[in-house]
């Protein structure tokens, strides 16, 4: 599961197997990018390692999305990444900051919202995974040249290191973000200044909170804390209305970032609702903290 939930949250968090049907995702439409391609996280598995169970490990060819990259020694990363075959997980890099004749070391691949194709080591024993191969799976054209689309992915990785948690694989949640990246670097303007907002909301509901449409000209109050639209102000403060709760449904309803450009905000109106929706996951996802993307984010996108 991808989520603990906070024991203090109303909020009913779905934790279920995807691949079995019980989940949803754009009510089983296409896929965000329309493309062919082989199935992710399926390739050759190979068991080697010695006798002793603890240096068994399994050679596995799969698909990686960066998330967080520390350094490590001299020249080498601890890399997190989220992966289509084992969900979460922390690579050890060797020698990838070195600097040789034929030019720097390979560490510009593992910035952060990198998109890798793999050969891994795994090993279910232990915290720490090697990577026997990596390139690039996609070559982005703007996230990382245009300041506008790099800070939304900045924010995009920002918000899956505070929510996805554990290591589980989640085929639906994986494929969710990497057609989510590759949708933002083709995007244009008006799809882009909305896209955090549609990041933050489907990527909740991929994630396993129950946070329903239910918006009507009565039920026009959103309740943060309940998670739910509701027909009267809560007496706490974590709640939106008017504009802001309806263009929360118009953007729950939006299926495809290519909608987003129907979705006419202003500057205040996204600056209210990125952090509105941060406030939502604050109060249910234990220790969440600040989003350190959103001022950054906000300034970029007024």
């Amino acid at each position: 599961m991808p989520l603990v939930k906070n024991p203090r949250s109303p909020v009913a968090v779905r934790c279920v197997n995807f691949a079995e049907g019980g989940g949803k995702w754009m009510h089983h439409t296409p896929r965000l990018a329309d493309r062919q391609e082989q199935p992710r996280g399926k390739g050759r598995v190979t068991k080697v390692g010695k006798a002793n169970q603890l240096s068994m490990a399994i050679i596995s060819s799969t698909r990686g999305i960066v998330l967080k990259s520390v350094k490590y020694g001299e020249t080498s990363l601890i890399v997190t990444m989220y992966t289509a075959l084992y969900g979460l997980q922390a690579f050890l890099v060797n020698g990838v900051r070195t600097f040789t004749k034929k030019g720097p070391g390979r560490a510009a691949l593992f910035q952060p919202a990198a998109i890798l194709d793999l050969t891994v080591y795994h090993n279910e024993l232990k915290n720490l995974q090697r990577i026997r191969e990596f390139r690039w799976a996609h070559l982005y054209q703007h996230i990382y040249s245009s300041v506008f689309k790099n800070a939304v992915a900045l924010f995009m990785v920002e918000l899956m290191n505070k929510l996805i948690r554990q290591p589980e694989k989640n085929p639906d949640l994986f494929d969710f973000a990497e057609d989510a990246f590759l949708s933002l670097d083709d995007s244009g303007p008006a799809v882009v200044a909305n896209f955090p907002l549609f990041f933050a909301l489907h990527l909740a509901e991929i994630s396993g909170f129950l946070f329903a449409d239910e918006y009507t000209d009565e039920n026009n109050f959103l309740d943060l804390q309940e998670g739910k639209f509701i027909n009267e102000q809560p007496v706490h403060p974590y709640f939106l209305a008017g504009a802001y709760s309806l263009a929360t449904s118009q953007l729950i309803q939006a299926r495809h970032p290519s909608e987003l450009s129907g979705i006419l905000l202003n500057q205040e109106t996204r600056r209210v609702l990125l952090a509105a929706y941060s406030q939502f996951f604050a109060l249910h996802v234990p220790d969440f903290g600040i989003m350190k993307t959103l001022p950054v984010l906000q300034e970029v996108l007024g």
